[in-house]
């Protein structure tokens, strides 16, 4: 079981405090290259002020705010493998599975699933609504923004996957004993970490209901599928595909994507996952991978 392998490594509550100190330090070091870019360019243009605008926006270079944006991640990836090493004697394998290697083929599939859909529902997005759309392509900049999506992204959703549903699940588990907690707390947390996007000063706070349904939706088939394989592909598909597809002022992706929307966002649409689309994933993977004992997967004891 997935949780379960907490069990075999050095789980003390006090070494995940440590521990997500340690990666949030780790976060800290990568915003370093991006502060040092914006100062280099506040400085050249003599403004005196940087304010949370200018930070997104003075490099003039969407993919370069991007990559420094992404680096931070990368920096929170080798803060995740020290702990693993050196405070917990775990490898990386037993955060990610309960099986003896990694199924890529579940990383692949769940891929493919999430980035058909962002596929299918923008597409359809256009042919109702073509007057909210602008086309935004540019080859350059966009061959550009598909290498660093494809080399950055992965690892930005990856890192969250195995925090959230990795991590802290196992983690809290290993506290409480239980499954059913873990779970709601690491979707609660997976949608608070999304309070400062863009899209909630937009939007409003309600937006936070559709980042809380997506983390229970991954912690869900995280559970239910004893490993974060479908979670990782599913997380890094979704975002590829909205990076390359389509941007807005408003989202926190400002990429050089295929299309920009000039539309007013639709709160309703944007919840639409929660009620439909998610459960009929879940459906899915259930058929698809034989799952069974959801009580004991979800809410079950861990011993």
């Amino acid at each position: 079981m997935y949780i379960e392998n907490v069990l075999k490594v050095k789980n003390d509550w006090w070494r995940y405090i440590i521990g997500c100190f340690v990666i949030f330090i780790a976060t800290q070091i990568g915003v370093i290259p991006f502060i040092i870019a914006i100062i280099s360019k506040v400085g050249v243009d003599g403004s005196s002020q940087i304010d949370q605008f200018t930070m997104m926006t003075v490099l003039e270079n969407s993919n370069l705010t991007l990559f420094y944006g992404l680096l931070v991640y990368v920096f929170g990836f080798l803060g995740l493998l020290l702990i693993l090493k050196f405070i917990h004697n775990q490898t990386l394998l037993s955060l990610t599975s309960s099986r003896k290697k990694i199924d890529l083929s579940k990383v692949g599939t769940s891929f493919l699933i999430a980035s058909s859909i962002i596929l299918i529902s923008t597409f359809t997005s256009y042919l109702i609504s073509p007057e909210d759309y602008l086309y935004n392509f540019k080859l350059k900049p966009f061959l550009v923004l598909v290498m660093i999506s494809i080399l950055l992204i992965p690892i930005q959703t990856s890192w969250e996957e195995y925090i959230f549903r990795g991590y802290l699940m196992q983690g809290i588990g290993a506290i409480v004993k239980n499954k059913w907690i873990p779970l709601l707390i690491t979707s609660l947390l997976f949608g608070l970490l999304h309070f400062w996007n863009p899209e909630i000063d937009k939007l409003g706070s309600f937006l936070l209901i559709y980042y809380v349904s997506t983390g229970l939706f991954l912690g869900i088939i995280t559970l239910m599928d004893n490993g974060l394989e479908l979670a990782i592909g599913f997380h890094a598909g979704n975002n590829i595909l909205i990076a390359l597809l389509v941007t807005a002022d408003w989202s926190v992706f400002q990429t050089n994507s295929i299309l920009k929307n000039i539309g007013e966002p639709d709160l309703n649409y944007m919840l639409v996952p929660f009620f439909i689309i998610y459960p009929l994933i879940i459906i899915y993977f259930s058929k698809k991978y034989n799952w069974t004992d959801w009580k004991e997967n979800l809410c079950g004891r861990i011993t």
